[in-house]
């Protein structure tokens, strides 16, 4: 395997920023230090430039197997890279669904075939799969996912008996969706009828509302310490449901955690009138003042981890009416530039930022090894140049469905270098493919 030197950073580590180089053999990181003189096979001049850990997004939609006109396991890992994301835990509501630990093992064998990326998968539930879900491996998959809100395919779980079971049973993280079905569905009954199929997509936040996803994330965190489970909220998209969630502990001793997704934080329910069923996500993007509240959670640790939820549709799907363009939208290749946009504003310190993108999620995962550029780590690595100004457009997309929501939007800094465990994956707009990402292990 290659060795690699990086000369001259301003290394980003544990709220720190120093200068320094780092040493990299047999893919982790041997050595870093002011200075290094080593001779290596590739040596990267970082002068000038950040170097941080590899961002590892907690939550993605690579829509592999069965919905691969969307998007694929190698496409969308490729546009992570280019993205600075060197990790990515991938959602089951594929087709079909990875309801048992077969289906979930397929999913595992394409990726060390075709990932430019590290990797993981959830293992998915449903109303009746309690016995396959208790199967897995918590030293080997990222989690359980429970979609307690509608769902691809046979993955909604709303029977009260099955979610007590699992909270009780489950030896491992168990990662939510929150949205209270019935609630929603009383509302789309509601706006229906006052609309009909013509039904304006500024009406999104009504119907998949705030107290929609209140009561489901109170009933998810209720039963989290009923049974002292662990529990991680995906995609809190309210500030009513920010008193859930304490901040009275460091993130490795809390049983109950929650992430934001940086479309959250970047769109509110002015955006609809401009972008229409582009922005149409669920959790939907709400109001002003529900979007202003999140920050200032996220920076005071009510909230411990930023992901994307990246979930492509093709554009002709999306340009559909209201109730017929799917909810989802891609953001694995941007993610970082609309943080580091929140920076340049003042609004967030580079430290905050590698923080909640890559310490927070292998602290709350429990990766083995990943997230810190640490010696004896993985050298999962991303090189920024905070200065380049650039704008996303068709020409720089990466995603196979070939649309961001981001279209026309200018933004500085950019990813210069990423590096996936060990090896130079992406460097000055050039993929290096001759090896594959490496399967996440938890401790």
């Amino acid at each position: 395997m290659q060795s690699i030197i990086i000369k001259n950073g301003q290394i980003i580590n544990r709220g720190h920023i120093i200068s320094g180089d780092i040493f990299i053999q047999n893919g982790f990181i041997e050595q870093i230090s002011k200075q290094i003189n080593k001779n290596a096979d590739i040596e990267i001049n970082a002068e000038g430039k950040y170097v941080m850990p590899g961002i590892i997004d907690d939550q993605v939609h690579f829509r592999e197997p069965g919905l691969t006109h969307k998007a694929d396991l190698y496409t969308e890992a490729r546009a992570a890279v280019a993205g600075g994301v060197t990790s990515y835990m991938e959602m089951p509501n594929t087709k079909p669904p990875a309801l048992t630990q077969a289906l979930l093992q397929e999913k595992y064998d394409r990726a060390a075939q075709v990932s430019l990326a590290n990797y993981s998968f959830f293992m998915g539930t449903s109303n009746d799969n309690l016995d396959e879900v208790l199967k897995t491996d918590p030293k080997n998959v990222c989690g359980v996912k429970v979609f307690m809100g509608s769902s691809t395919g046979n993955m909604l779980v709303d029977a009260p008996d099955t979610l007590e079971k699992l909270f009780a049973q489950c030896p491992m993280l168990i990662a939510t969706h929150c949205e209270d079905e019935a609630t929603i569905r009383h509302n789309e009954l509601i706006f229906k009828e006052k609309y009909g199929e013509d039904l304006p997509v500024a009406m999104h936040p009504h119907i998949r509302s705030v107290e929609a996803c209140f009561q489901s994330s109170s009933l998810a965190v209720e039963l989290a310490k009923k049974h002292d489970t662990r529990l991680h909220i995906l995609h809190i998209s309210t500030k009513d449901e920010l008193d859930l969630f304490s901040n009275e502990l460091p993130l490795a001793q809390k049983r109950i955690t929650a992430e934001v997704c940086v479309h959250h934080l970047w769109f509110n329910a002015d955006d609809y009138e401009r972008l229409g069923t582009r922005i149409k996500w669920n959790p939907a993007v709400k109001s002003r003042e529900h979007q202003q509240a999140l920050l200032p959670a996220l920076l005071n640790n009510q909230l411990d981890v930023i992901a994307t939820d990246h979930a492509p549709h093709t554009l002709e799907e999306k340009q559909n009416t209201y109730f017929s363009a799917p909810s989802g939208g891609p953001l694995v290749q941007h993610a970082l530039n609309i943080m580091l946009e929140f920076y340049h504003k003042g609004l967030i310190s580079l430290q905050q930022i590698i923080e909640k993108m890559c310490h927070a999620p292998a602290i709350c995962f429990r990766i083995d090894r990943r997230g810190f550029l640490d010696e004896g780590y993985w050298a999962d690595i991303t090189i920024l140049d905070l200065d380049t100004k650039w704008q996303v457009n068709k020409d720089n997309i990466l995603y196979k469905c070939g649309w961001s929501p981001l279209e026309g939007q200018p933004f500085t800094g950019k990813v210069c270098s990423t590096i996936v465990s060990g090896h130079l994956a992406y460097h000055n707009g050039q993929f290096f493919e001759d090896k594959k990402g490496e399967r996440l292990r938890f401790m």
